[in-house]
């Protein structure tokens, strides 16, 4: 019998665990016998996913959802079965607000994370003066940008719709997906389709009532399931789908497919040595293994410390990809124990409100069975500043202030769940697709050698 092909995955968070099913779909599609190798340095696969089940409550520590319109983690999950697990956001209440002088104002019907669709909505709200509409509206006629560099998405807000829309809208809502200032994101590197509409319609507004009428045909003639988008404000919830029992089921089901042994925990790759046409991996407790092929899965700026020994340049430019910590703080109580209503999914603060949390989600109105009859999750969120310099207590101490501040809770909760890190978003900053390309042609010159 030939000697299997050894493939050594470095890193278990989801990226790595997806490679590593990949690899062996892959090898089942050729006939090749293998033998993978996941070597992860911590104590428990899945990375920034996590949930914790107790007391018939679904916590997640990391990401809540996956969205259907990037389509691999939804195509992944069902390859590993979990097809009849997947669920989407509820229905009611599908709308969100955004703090404006310290209170909960919903976003505008039809606003969708930085330009109106509708102008009803955005005459009526309190959320912008009336120059600052009008600006918006202006977008109408503002001509398209030529050229095809890249610029940051705060510029893209300014130019297109005006200095209201990014700091009471645009901000806020970046914030709260990228941990990140606008003025410093690639517009082609998170929200392309903005930019796409403006090249395609010449306004994003007219883009978004193309796509808007497009979608209602498709639903009309039988299309995609996803929801709804009528009546929605803030994201495209209909587009978020979650699992049953949370996140950790995705983890847990990839997991399941992959064979036993194959998940090393708690010592780490250390280094990487080319030998012959393959690879040694030493790994942080000085054990060796011989691999054919090599899949690197680590965060950027981990990813760039191991690879600079064989390409000085490559671990340059991934070293020098920018990350930002992040913590969630969920805080559990009774329903009765919350004055607001609750009557949508969650709201984002802007910077200039003077909140510690970027926002925060009510999860048991986002997702069905998240947690018992009269008790309410709020989940929030927050940034670099705060993962960095705060302990637990210190989390949910500004978390507790800025929550009864806004919300209205004088008791304490019944249960609170923490988690941070200090390197877990990161920052697509102006010109990341181009590095990203030069990354991927330094790491293609690497013999049987992949970058994840």
């Amino acid at each position: 019998m030939p000697e299997p092909n050894r493939i050594v995955i470095v890193g278990g968070g989801i990226t790595g665990l997806a490679a590593a099913h990949r690899v062996m779909e892959l090898g089942r599609e050729r006939g090749l016998q293998l033998d993978i190798r996941l070597f992860e340095g911590s104590s428990r696969p899945g990375g920034v996913i996590g949930t914790v089940r107790r007391d018939g409550m679904v916590l997640e520590c990391g990401p809540d959802s996956m969205i259907t319109d990037k389509s691999w983690g939804l195509a992944l999950a069902k390859r590993v079965g979990l097809e009849a697990e997947i669920v989407g956001t509820n229905d009611e209440h599908r709308r969100s607000f955004v703090v404006r002088g310290g209170k909960l104002m919903p976003v505008p019907e039809g606003f969708q994370l930085l330009a109106p669709a509708k102008f009803g909505p955005l005459a009526a709200t309190p959320i912008f003066s009336w120059p600052g509409k009008v600006r918006m509206a202006m977008e109408l006629v503002i001509p398209p940008r030529k050229g095809e560099e890249d610029e940051s998405l705060g510029a893209f807000v300014l130019r297109r719709l005006g200095r209201e829309a990014l700091d009471r809208m645009a901000q806020p809502m970046i914030a709260g997906i990228y941990g990140a200032d606008p003025m410093e994101l690639s517009l082609q590197a998170t929200l392309p389709r903005f930019r796409e509409m403006e090249r395609a319609h010449g306004s994003v507004i007219r883009g978004m009532w193309a796509r808007s009428k497009a979608a209602v045909s498709s639903a009309g003639n039988g299309g995609a399931p996803g929801g709804s988008q009528q009546g929605v404000s803030g994201a495209r919830y209909g587009l978020f789908v979650s699992f049953r029992k949370g996140m950790q089921s995705l983890i847990d089901g990839v997991l399941a497919t992959l064979p036993e042994n194959c998940v090393q925990l708690g010592d780490p790759a250390a280094s990487l040595s080319p030998l012959g046409a393959g690879w040694k991996v030493t790994t942080g407790s000085g054990n060796e293994w011989q691999a054919d092929g090599v899949v690197v899965a680590l965060p950027a700026c981990a990813a760039g410390e191991l690879v600079s020994p064989l390409d000085l340049e490559l671990g340059r430019m991934l070293s020098e990809i920018p990350y930002a910590g992040a913590a969630t703080v969920a805080l559990i109580y009774r329903r009765e124990d919350v004055p607001h209503p609750l009557d949508g999914f969650g709201f984002v603060a802007p910077k200039r409100e003077g909140l510690s949390i970027l926002g925060c989600t009510f999860t048991h109105q986002k997702w069905p069975n998240r947690a018992p009859e009269g008790t309410v999750i709020l989940r929030a969120f927050l940034g670099n500043r705060e993962a960095t310099t705060l302990d637990r207590d210190g989390l949910v101490e500004v978390t507790r202030r800025d929550l009864s501040r806004l919300l209205g809770m004088s008791t304490p909760p019944l249960d609170v769940q923490v988690s941070a890190g200090k390197r877990w978003m990161p920052q697509y900053r102006v010109g990341h697709l181009d590095r990203v390309g030069e990354i991927e042609r330094r790491s293609s010159a690497l013999p049987n050698f992949a970058l994840a």
